[in-house]
């Protein structure tokens, strides 16, 4: 199908929420039925009561959506149509006339508002305490269906039908040379970028080794790093795949909630791993935020969903990997080899924080390795400036 020259247009984008939807929230928030209180003592019912009432608290009084929303309309801003949806990105181009291109993936329950913090190191290091030899043009995509990106209307908006629309939004901006990051749903798509190896990619650098949970049992287990993160793998399975198993297999189903109900939505937003459970927790019951994980930033990205109306969507992203993995395995196919160089940081607090062997397995091109001293799943969020030194370390050699 051949593409027209209005399809393929980059158009600015401006953000601008009507009062009438931010008044409908806190109505929402105000009516909302909670259930009694858990009767354990930790995380292992689900999100504690004590902490949806203190975020209900401070989202339907002190928080204030207009300041990420002029945070937003004060960077570059696009949305142009790929493969039939409309998707949103930033672009922040350096002011270093050496950058090198970088496409960044967020991942889920996140948003481009978890990037954020990033966007000032990566583009500026000097800046930052860094070397302006280090600078990245950004482009922060919202994946499809998720945030100020349109819904995919048809089936088979997978991780890899991704990659291939974020190798097309690089050719579009004009980036004949340029190198991805990715952690979580954002490390699947880069992965699939890094296997499918599109024209002017030249790395890939990932924080979450997102094929170890597929393969625990042909990854090494001799050393007591690698038996930890064998373990860590199993307790997710065990007893933090919930949402992961719900999205993958009934995502219109929690749909109906996640649409319905502000703090449904959040509860299930903050579902996610343990580490960051409790940081987020910590910052609404107690006051003390981790890092980037502040009370207000971690409303933007929930606020940012409900607005959007992106629960269901963004659920389904889950469902369209597992069937593609199911019909992978089920025709005997395994995916192409990567090629290119990838570099690999493991944060410590991460759901397994995994070892310099298992990125070798997964990845024989490893060209760069490091084992953060902080940080956990939400790594560009909650520790941005060390994000950034990671990043900018793993594509050093590439430049």
């Amino acid at each position: 199908m051949s593409v027209t020259a209005a399809q393929s247009a980059i158009r600015p984008f401006h953000v601008e929420v009507p009062d009438e939807a931010l008044e409908d929230l806190r109505a929402r928030i105000a009516a909302a039925r909670l259930p009694s209180r858990e009767l354990v003592d930790d995380r292992s019912q689900g999100v504690q009561l004590a902490t949806l009432q203190a975020l209900a608290l401070y989202w339907s009084t002190d928080y204030d959506w207009r300041k990420v929303e002029d945070a937003l309309n004060a960077l570059p801003q696009f949305q142009t149509e790929i493969d039939g949806v409309d998707i949103h990105f930033i672009h922040v181009k350096s002011p270093h006339e050496t950058a090198l291109p970088l496409i960044m993936t967020h991942g889920w329950p996140g948003s481009v508002v978890e990037l954020l913090g990033s966007i000032g190191p990566l583009t500026d290091p000097s800046a930052h305490g860094g070397d302006a030899g280090d600078a990245f043009h950004l482009v922060l995509p919202s994946l499809p269906g998720y945030g100020f990106s349109a819904e995919p209307a048809e089936l088979g908006w997978g991780s890899g039908r991704t990659a291939q629309a974020w190798a097309e939004l690089m050719r579009r901006l004009g980036y004949t040379r340029y190198v991805a990051q990715g952690g979580d749903v954002g490390a699947a798509v880069t992965d699939a970028m890094a296997r499918q190896a599109p024209d002017g990619l030249a790395g890939v650098h990932i924080n979450l080794l997102i094929a170890a949970a597929g393969m625990a049992d042909q990854l090494p287990a001799d050393s007591e790093q690698e038996r930890a993160a064998g373990a860590a793998i199993a307790t997710f399975m065990s007893s933090g795949f919930g949402y992961f198993l719900e999205q993958a297999t009934r995502p219109q189903t929690i749909g109906y909630s996640l649409l319905d109900s502000p703090l449904g939505l959040a509860a299930w937003l903050l579902d996610h791993d343990t580490d960051a459970y409790y940081k987020i927790a910590r910052a609404f019951v107690d006051g003390r935020p981790s890092g980037g994980l502040t009370r207000d930033s971690i409303l933007d990205n929930i606020t940012l969903y409900w607005l959007t109306g992106t629960g269901a969507s963004a659920a389904r992203s889950y469902w369209e990997d597992g069937r593609a993995q199911a019909a992978a395995a089920a025709a005997g196919s395994a995916p192409p080899d990567v090629r290119l160089p990838v570099g690999f940081t493991t944060f410590p607090e991460e759901i397994f924080a995994a070892p310099r062997s298992w990125a070798e397995k997964v990845y024989p091109t490893l060209a760069y390795f490091n084992e953060a001293e902080r940080g956990g799943h939400f790594a560009a969020w909650e520790e941005p400036e060390l994000f950034a030194t990671e990043v900018r370390a793993a594509f050093r050699l590439l430049r």
